[in-house]
């Protein structure tokens, strides 16, 4: 009997020869799951549309990654530049407004103008009217004027957001209460 007459040998070539032998089940089980999963997938991200896009999920990780230089920069020491900057960012200070809205607003009214505190958007301060000086009176409160110390309240990150929405009314001179305090220099 020859080689090529053997069960199973499908082909002989240089005494080499080719059977045909079935796949283990278990390769074949790996290969039909990796298709249909590979199937399902496609069909769920780019076709269905039911899963989240490449735009959606670019968009939520830059929404993460902002929330953590927010919370980065809310945890540096605070100067005078890094205020300034913060009053760079429309996020923050759109948060500061909506803070001082509810929290400032009482007292020194809606665009800064004074009601019972003073003018905020003039250039006369009565605790100094650098960025530091508006953040350590913001923080610390005035007791003896009825200001409230806001930082324990707020949160160093909500302070800061409110200092540099008061940054953006300085210096605007809407009408309101008279000057108190001394000019800035």
């Amino acid at each position: 009997m020859s080689s090529s007459d053997k069960p199973g040998v499908l082909h002989v070539y240089d005494d080499i020869e080719e059977m045909d032998n079935h796949l283990p089940n278990w390769w074949l089980f790996l290969l039909w799951t990796t298709l249909v999963f590979g199937f399902g997938y496609w069909f769920y991200y780019h076709v269905s549309g039911m899963g989240p896009g490449s735009l959606e999920t670019y968009k939520a990780e830059k929404a993460e990654a902002a929330e953590v230089a927010r919370k980065a920069a809310a945890s540096k020491p605070v100067s005078d530049e890094a205020l300034l900057a913060l009053m760079q960012d429309p996020g923050a200070v759109d948060q500061g407004k909506a803070q001082f809205t509810q929290q400032c607003a009482s007292c020194h009214g809606q665009k800064g103008e004074g009601l019972i505190g003073p003018n905020l958007t003039d250039g006369f301060w009565l605790h100094g009217g650098k960025p530091v000086d508006i953040h350590k009176t913001v923080s610390e409160g005035v007791v003896v004027k009825g200001m409230p110390a806001w930082g324990p309240t707020l949160g160093a990150e909500r302070v800061r957001s409110i200092v540099a929405y008061v940054l953006t009314l300085k210096n605007t001179h809407v009408p309101g209460k008279a000057p108190q305090g001394e000019p800035e220099q």
